[in-house]
């Protein structure tokens, strides 16, 4: 499951068939059956690249896409909000967070052991303690669209977008922070413990905002761009 995690996060386009090549070169003797089952378990699909690990519950009201279209030139104009898989020494758990879109600024973050709504609850309620977006995107996973998520979001005004089903650019920010977040922490630390495995996230976090450049921001910090620098003086 590690291994198919670090694979997928390097070629989110491999399907089953691919995934199983590139196993069995590496001496994995696995079938594609067994694959499959271990992509479901991870909440991995090939044809966007992401881990899908909000399943949809249709039940649920879906909210219509805002985005397309839109340029994003400010700091709080549009927030978004994942979940990913984080692997440890021994089990695994998962990861969300809210990132906002122009400034790459990760406003809050949570860990959980299952895939409830709780945790991402938790972490949307932190990060609006930092002010409010025009806009919060999400997926339309059953965590985000259910009610208890949704009426946080409208209750303060917030206008509410979800991807299409199998648009593979609409959460293409927070993908990036997956990316930098496995390869430059979780691929690198094989934490043991889940205290461990959060008070790693806490240091590395605060880098990812504060002291790591983004070329595309320019070479500066997220925090930078997502405050300003008149902002910046009261964290000196």
């Amino acid at each position: 499951m590690n291994r198919l995690d670090e694979i997928f996060t390097e070629w989110p386009f491999f399907g089953s068939r691919r995934l199983q090549a590139v196993l069995n070169a590496e001496g994995y003797e696995v079938g594609r059956e067994h694959v499959q089952t271990l992509m479901k378990r991870l909440g991995l699909e090939a044809i966007y690249p992401k881990p899908s690990l909000s399943l949809r519950n249709e039940a649920h009201k879906i909210y219509p896409y805002l985005l397309l279209e839109v340029e994003i030139v400010r700091p709080f104009q549009v927030w978004s909000c994942d979940i990913t898989y984080v692997r440890m020494a021994q089990g695994f758990m998962y990861l969300v967070a809210v990132i906002d879109w122009y400034s790459r600024f990760v406003l809050s973050w949570r860990l959980s052991n299952s895939l409830e709504t709780d945790f991402c609850v938790e972490a949307l309620t932190e990060a609006l303690e930092r002010g409010h977006p025009e806009i919060f995107n999400t997926d339309q996973g059953c965590q985000f669209t259910s009610q208890v998520f949704t009426q946080v979001l409208l209750s303060r005004g917030i206008k509410i977008s979800m991807d299409g089903k199998r648009r593979a650019l609409d959460n293409v920010f927070v993908e990036r922070l997956w990316r930098s977040v496995k390869y430059e922490n979780i691929y690198l630390k094989a934490y043991e413990t889940v205290r461990n495995l959060e008070e790693g996230l806490v240091e590395y976090f605060e880098f990812y905002n504060t002291e790591r450049p983004h070329q595309s921001l320019e070479y500066r910090t997220p925090e930078e761009v997502h405050y300003g620098k008149k902002a910046l003086k009261k964290y000196a």
